[in-house]
C-alpha cells in the first residue's frame, strides 16, 4: 500500500536548519497494522503529517519518496494531493479537541469531510454518518450527532474522529497517539474499535505510541524510532522477545509491569549512552538481569509495611461527601446533585504512598481536591495530624496547605506562562514567609531544581521552554519549597512518555524517602498505581468500592470493577515481565 524509502525532512529556524526525520524507509502491506513507537521529539508524527502531505512546504524541506499504489505523493500538486488526503488515507491526530471545531456538531463537522469528496445529498450522508457512529461503538448515535464536541467525554471524541477518518472510506489510516492520556479501559476500547475496522474493511493502519505495551496490543510489526531515525524493525513477538537495539530494551524495561515489584524503573540510560560525539553506545546492560537486581525481596516490603503500620493515621477522612448542585434556570434551588464523592472514608499513615485508581468520572480528582478544601465539602470530616480542619478560616487553611500539597495532572496549565520557573517557585515561598531574604529564597529554589534533576541556569526560563517532563519536575519542585509533610499527585505522569514517565516514577520514591513524605498518589492506570502504591483505593461512582495491599488487589480483586481495571493493562505490559 505505502512504501517510503530514504525519507528526509529538516525544519528551518531562525539561523539553521534541523534535521527531524533521517533516512526514514518501511513498507506498509495490505490489511497490516505498523506500530511506530519512540519518545516525544523522536520524529513520529513528523513521518505521519509527512505521509499526509500536512506540512508547511515554506517551512520545512522534505526528500526521499512517499509511493501510495504506485504513486509518488511527494510529487503530487496540493490540488492532486487533496484527492488523495482524507479520501484514500485519512489519519486520527492526537488530541480531539483541539481537531474538532468546538462551534459545529460532531456530526456536521463528520457530513462536511464526506461531502467534500462524494456528492451525497445533507439526509443521505446523515444517514451514514449515524451508521459510521454504529460502527466505532458510539452508544446512541443519533444524540452524539446533534452533541457539540464539549458535550462528550474524550473517549466518545476520539470515536468520532475515527469515524470522520473513516467517512470516505480510506485504505490507509494513520492514528498519531489515539489513546494517550485517555482511561486504560477506554484505550482497551479504542484498540479494539481498530482491530474491529481493520478486520471488516482490510485497512492498513499506522498507529503511532510512545508506549511499547499499547503497540503490543494493537500492532503486526514494529518500527522503533529514536533521534530521527528508524533504529530497529520487526515482529511484534520478535521485539519483545528478542530486542536488538539498545534503546528499544530501554522502551521495553521502563513501563510498570503489574506482575513485578520494583525498588525502581529501569530508565533508557541503563541501556544506552550517548559519547562525547553523538554516538549511540550499548551499556551491554540485559533487561532480565537489570530487572531482577531492582526487585524487592519479600523481608524490605515486611520491614516498609512494619514501620508504616506500626504509626498512628496522619490523615483520616470520615464519611466525605462532595457534591454539586445541578441548577435548571438562573435563580432557581438545585434539586438534584452529582455526588462526585459520596461518602467517603479512609486513614493514610505517615511515609505511605497510598493509590487511588478508578476510571474518569470516578471521583478520585475531586477527593484530592476535597482533601486541600480547594472544592466546597457537603459533609464529613478531615482530620489532619488530630485536627479537623473541615471548619477552618481561609487563614488557617492557608497555614493547613503549607503541610499539604498537590501536583496536578498538566504542568503546563499549573504553571504561570508570564512567570519564569525561578519566580513560580519562589512565589509560595514569599506568601508564606520561608525565608527571611529574597537571596535566601532563591538559594533555596536553585538547590530544589537541581534535586529534581534540572540546572540552575533554568530558573530564569519561562514554562515554554521545557518539555513536558521537565515541566512536571518544575512542578514536583514548587511542591517541595514549602517543605510539606504530604503530597498529592494527581494524575501527575498520565501524558508523559513511559521513559519519562519512569524518571519522574522514580525521582517521587527517592525524595519520599530523602523527606519521609507521604503521597496520595491518583491514576487511572492500575499498573502504574501498583509500581509506587503500598495500599491501593479503588473508586467507582464517588464510593470507595475496594481498599488493600497492593498485590493483593491486583492478584485477588474481590469486585468485577477492578478486574475491568486490571484486563484494562495493555498485554505488552505483562509480556514484558
Amino acid at each position: 500500500m505505502i512504501s517510503i524509502n530514504d525519507l528526509h525532512v529538516s525544519f528551518r529556524t531562525e539561523n539553521k536548519w534541523i534535521e527531524a526525520v533521517k533516512d526514514v524507509s518501511f513498507n506498509l502491506a495490505r490489511g497490516e497494522i505498523l506500530g511506530i513507537v519512540g519518545e516525544s521529539g523522536s520524529g513520529k508524527s513528523v513521518t505521519a503529517l509527512t505521509i499526509m502531505r500536512l506540512l508547511d512546504t515554506r517551512a520545512a524541506k522534505i526528500s526521499g519518496s512517499i509511493n501510495f499504489r504506485g504513486t509518488d505523493l511527494l510529487s503530487l500538486a496540493e490540488k492532486q494531493m487533496r484527492a488523495y488526503r482524507g479520501n484514500m488515507m485519512s489519519m486520527v491526530f492526537q488530541e480531539p479537541m483541539t481537531s474538532l471545531n468546538p462551534v459545529l456538531t460532531c456530526g456536521d463537522q463528520v457530513t462536511e469531510a464526506m461531502r467534500q469528496h462524494f456528492r451525497i445529498g445533507k439526509t443521505a450522508a446523515k444517514q451514514k454518518v449515524i451508521e459510521l457512529f454504529k460502527e466505532v461503538q458510539l452508544i446512541r448515535p443519533k444524540n452524539v450527532y446533534d452533541c457539540y464536541p464539549h458535550q462528550l467525554s474524550g473517549g466518545q471524541k476520539q470515536r468520532v474522529m475515527i469515524a470522520m477518518a473513516l467517512s470516505c472510506d480510506p485504505e490507509v489510516l494513520i492514528a498519531d497517539e489515539p489513546t494517550t492520556a485517555l482511561d486504560v479501559t477506554v484505550q482497551k476500547t479504542i484498540l479494539q474499535v481498530l482491530l474491529n475496522l481493520r478486520n471488516k474493511r482490510n485497512m492498513s493502519i499506522i498507529f503511532i505510541s510512545h508506549d511499547l505495551g499499547v503497540i503490543g496490543e494493537i500492532a503486526d510489526q514494529v518500527a522503533v524510532m529514536y533521534k530521527g531515525k528508524i533504529v530497529e524493525k520487526a515482529s511484534v513477538a520478535e521485539l519483545f522477545s528478542n530486542p536488538q537495539h539498545p534503546y528499544t530494551k530501554g522502551l521495553l524495561a521502563c513501563r510498570p509491569s503489574p506482575e513485578r515489584k520494583l525498588k525502581k524503573l529501569p530508565v533508557i540510560a541503563d541501556f544506552l549512552k550517548v559519547n562525547m560525539h553523538g554516538k549511540i553506545e550499548s551499556t551491554n546492560e540485559t533487561i532480565s538481569h537489570l530487572i531482577n537486581s531492582l526487585k524487592f525481596n519479600y523481608n524490605e516490603l515486611a520491614d516498609r509495611k512494619e514501620k508504616i503500620y506500626s504509626q498512628k493515621p496522619i490523615l483520616k477522612v470520615k464519611n466525605l461527601k462532595t457534591w454539586h448542585p445541578i441548577k435548571t434556570g438562573l435563580f432557581s434551588a438545585a434539586t438534584k446533585f452529582v455526588k462526585a464523592v459520596n461518602d467517603v472514608s479512609f486513614e493514610v499513615f505517615p511515609g505511605e504512598t497510598l493509590g487511588l485508581v478508578g476510571e474518569s468520572g470516578c471521583g478520585k480528582t475531586t477527593l484530592g481536591r476535597s482533601i486541600l478544601k480547594l472544592v466546597e465539602l457537603t459533609a464529613g470530616k478531615i482530620i489532619f495530624k488530630g485536627t479537623d480542619i473541615t471548619k477552618f478560616s481561609e487563614n488557617e487553611m492557608r497555614i493547613y496547605r503549607k503541610n499539604i500539597q498537590i501536583i496536578f495532572q498538566d504542568p503546563s496549565s499549573s504553571l504561570n506562562p508570564r512567570l519564569t520557573v525561578g519566580q513560580s517557585i519562589i512565589e509560595p515561598m514569599l506568601v508564606h514567609g520561608i525565608y527571611a531574604t529574597y537571596k535566601q529564597c532563591k538559594e533555596r529554589v536553585i538547590s530544589l531544581l537541581e534535586r529534581v534533576n534540572l540546572k540552575p541556569e533554568h530558573f530564569n526560563r519561562y514554562p515554554h521552554e521545557f518539555s513536558g517532563g521537565q515541566k512536571q519536575r518544575v512542578s514536583i519542585a514548587r511542591a517541595l519549597a514549602l517543605q510539606p509533610e504530604f503530597i498529592i499527585c494527581d494524575e501527575s505522569v498520565s501524558a508523559l512518555d513511559v521513559s519519562v514517565q519512569a524518571q519522574i516514577l522514580n525521582l517521587l520514591r527517592e525524595l519520599q524517602q530523602e523527606l519521609g513524605l507521604t503521597y496520595i498518589f491518583i491514576s487511572h492506570d492500575l499498573a502504574v498505581i501498583k509500581h509506587i502504591s503500598d495500599r491501593i483505593i479503588v473508586m467507582n461512582k464517588g464510593k470507595i468500592i475496594e481498599v488493600g495491599d497492593s498485590e493483593d488487589i491486583y492478584n485477588n480483586p474481590k469486585q468485577e470493577y477492578t478486574q475491568k481495571l486490571i484486563n484494562a493493562i495493555p498485554k505488552g505490559a505483562i509480556l514484558l515481565s
